[in-house]
């Protein structure tokens, strides 16, 4: 199994380039958070006291996960607020995006989430934040949201194929080891072609990428791990990526 160390970051350097944390499941959970990977993506703000914005689009605005996320970030010493496209903004997006350090993203569902956010200019507001340096991250449908595609459950009773935003090539699986059914969707569809090569990830592991480049796989699981997948004269090859163990 392929390597992949988690490199400490200078932060005042990180702060000048675009980052995304994606995560296969974890993170700020509605149930159970992952505090030890919450605080990795605060520290890639560079920022003792982050400004950390909640997104909770592709739950509905879930309450639980909303109290859940604050709860959570004021324990690991950043300032919380959350983002409702289901309520008037109190202001236009264009400026309060970009005062945050970080911005989050929840689960839930992928298709719905990104049709609230073209309809209201969300997609291109976040794409101006990231080119500026504020820390994109997210879980499940918070992080398959920025790759090209992916496999997704928002469609009832099935996954499917789903087509994102783009910032990040190729395609995006999440949940590979806590959703077994995912799992052969995801390979059946790189190997036919139907979605381009790209990365799985496992419960409570991270994916790190800066300027659209994969630099570190972190992850607060011995047992987790990444999945590189990529097909080949019709064939497809799968690498397990070892991650670095979040301390």
């Amino acid at each position: 199994m392929k390597r992949i160390e988690g490199a400490s970051i200078v932060q005042g350097f990180m702060k000048r380039r675009r980052q995304i944390i994606a995560l296969g499941g974890g993170g700020f959970s509605r149930t159970k958070s992952d505090p030890k990977m919450c605080a990795y993506i605060f520290e890639q703000s560079g920022r003792a006291t982050p400004k950390v914005c909640f997104i909770p689009t592709a739950s509905g605005d879930d309450a639980v996960a909303i109290e859940h996320f604050y709860t959570m970030a004021k324990r690991l010493g950043a300032k919380p607020s959350h983002l409702s496209l289901f309520n008037q903004p109190i202001e236009p997006l264009a400026s309060y995006v970009p005062r945050h350090d970080v911005i989050y993203v929840g689960g839930g569902n992928t298709r719905n989430m990104l049709i609230l956010w073209r309809a209201w200019g969300l997609d291109r507001v976040l794409r101006s934040a990231y080119d500026r340096g504020v820390v994109l991250a997210g879980s499940s449908a918070g992080a398959l949201c920025w790759f090209r595609s992916g496999v997704t459950d928002s469609y009832p009773g099935r996954y499917a194929q789903l087509q994102c935003l783009g910032w990040l090539r190729g395609s995006f699986c999440p949940h590979f080891d806590g959703e077994p059914k995912r799992k052969p969707v995801y390979r059946a569809l790189v190997k036919s072609g139907r979605l381009p090569g790209g990365y799985a990830a496992d419960d409570r592991v991270g994916l790190h990428f800066v300027d659209e480049r994969l630099i570190s796989i972190v992850s607060t699981s011995r047992s987790a791990r990444a999945h590189a997948l990529v097909r080949r004269s019709s064939k497809l090859f799968e690498t397990a990526l070892v991650p670095a163990a979040l301390r």
